[in-house]
């Protein structure tokens, strides 16, 4: 069972999801998408909560409502972490979580720790969190599928960009062909018109000449 919510209105178009156990979190960790920025709360057990970000943007384009909604959620979502104030959140690109066959199910690592942000959280504001509960709805994805039909659509898309270079570059060939073409046979238009000039001046009797035929 994953659980999905719907972020601020004001923040954009997001949904920010989490698995209903440890055993769901294995499997949002395996099936992630690139866009995927994954939070937790630092040090103490909690949810692991996602927000998917618009294709293209990075984790240093996300507003800041849209990172309160998460890290509200996320401390909403542990038992330790939704008693106390002055919590830390970590956050991090799905692509930089790291798992090992020796970790625990649901237990994550961070392939560069550079990549991991942390913000602090002082206290759990009810508006927020009553707020995106009301937009949760509960629904058992097939991961695995939504993720290999991600992997199918990027895959024919890099075809068909494939596809458009090698057409720009034919095009592009063909273009310096015609160029070349029409230089050479601007040159040969060049050559065979002072050819005939030549042959003109060699065939003209000069002036003396026309007189003496004359006289």
């Amino acid at each position: 069972m994953v659980f999905y919510f719907k972020a601020r209105p004001e923040a954009g178009d997001y949904t920010i999801f989490m698995g209903l156990d440890k055993f769901e979190n294995e499997e949002l960790i395996k099936y992630g998408f690139p866009e995927d920025i994954w939070f937790h709360v630092d040090k103490m057990s909690s949810a692991h909560v996602y927000v998917r970000l618009h294709r293209g943007q990075t984790i240093d384009g996300m507003s800041e409502g849209l990172l309160e909604d998460c890290a509200q959620l996320v401390k909403a979502n542990s038992i330790q972490g939704n008693k106390v104030n002055n919590i830390d959140v970590v956050y991090t690109p799905w692509s930089n979580l790291k798992k090992t066959a020796s970790m625990d199910v649901g237990q994550v690592g961070f392939h560069n720790p550079k990549m991991v942000r942390t913000v602090r959280v002082e206290k759990r504001i009810n508006e927020i969190v009553n707020r995106l509960n009301k937009t949760k709805v509960e629904r058992k994805p097939d991961l695995k599928a939504e993720r290999e039909a991600v992997n199918a659509a990027e895959r024919a898309e890099r075809k068909q960009q494939l596809r458009e270079k090698k057409r720009r570059e034919e095009m592009e060939r063909l273009e310096k062909e015609r160029q070349a073409e029409l230089r050479s046979y601007k040159g040969l238009m060049v050559a065979e018109n002072m050819t005939s000039n030549k042959d003109i001046a060699s065939g003209s009797k000069s002036l003396q000449e026309l007189e003496e035929d004359f006289m």
